[in-house]
């Protein structure tokens, strides 16, 4: 039997369980649901960072132009979903940005490091699932995730410069830190879910 292809990226540790695509293509009206309020959180967090570090200049342009675009592509969900007939529902958040926030150290400055390497998992693992969903499901959706994917890529590179900045100026290990977060998220994404989101792991069977 042929060997699995070896998977190298530079922030995600696992890829995506087949069984969580299997999930996703058979849950096409919750996939487009929950990724739409991805959409939103993802402005909403780059809005909240703004706020939290406004005398960065730097920082709060990356943010409001990261913002912005989120917003534009939250638009595009929505306007899919209303095209597909897909009755609105409002779903409870998955485990996964939750249980990545608690790694976030309180105080600053390791703080400011931790919340842009959250960050920047967030839009990795987003990238990653675009990629993978755009070839294993079909259209309209797959053109939808084809998309995104480019934006996600650069948004998750955004968030590690950020951190890398933000680690310089504090006098701290930013590759020690992005490890322990790259190890929350592998288990994050391997281990049984009790429901089906974006960011989920496989879903648990009873």
């Amino acid at each position: 039997m042929p060997a699995a292809p070896s998977f190298a990226h530079p922030l995600l540790r696992v890829p995506t369980p087949a069984a969580w695509v299997d999930t996703a293509c058979a849950s096409p009206d919750v996939l487009l649901i929950d990724h739409a309020n991805c959409e939103k959180k993802a402005a909403s967090t780059a809005l909240a960072l703004m706020f939290a570090y406004a005398e960065d200049l730097e920082l709060t342009d990356k943010m409001s132009r990261l913002a912005r675009e989120e917003l534009r592509h939250y638009e595009q969900v929505a306007k899919l979903i209303r095209k597909l007939g897909v009755a609105p529902l409002r779903l409870a958040p998955g485990r996964y940005a939750e249980r990545m926030r608690r790694l976030v150290a309180k105080a600053e400055p390791l703080r400011e490091v931790d919340l842009m390497i959250c960050g920047a998992f967030i839009e990795a693992r987003s990238c990653e699932r675009f990629a993978v969903l755009a070839d294993a499901i079909g259209a309209p959706l797959k053109d939808l995730f084809e998309g995104l994917h480019n934006a996600e890529s650069r948004h998750y590179r955004v968030y590690l410069d950020l951190a890398r900045r933000a680690a310089r100026r504090a006098g701290v290990s930013v590759e020690a830190r992005v490890e322990a977060f790259a190890a929350l998220e592998a288990d994050l994404i391997t281990q049984p879910d009790a429901v089906f989101r974006f960011h989920s792991g496989p879903l648990q069977v009873s």
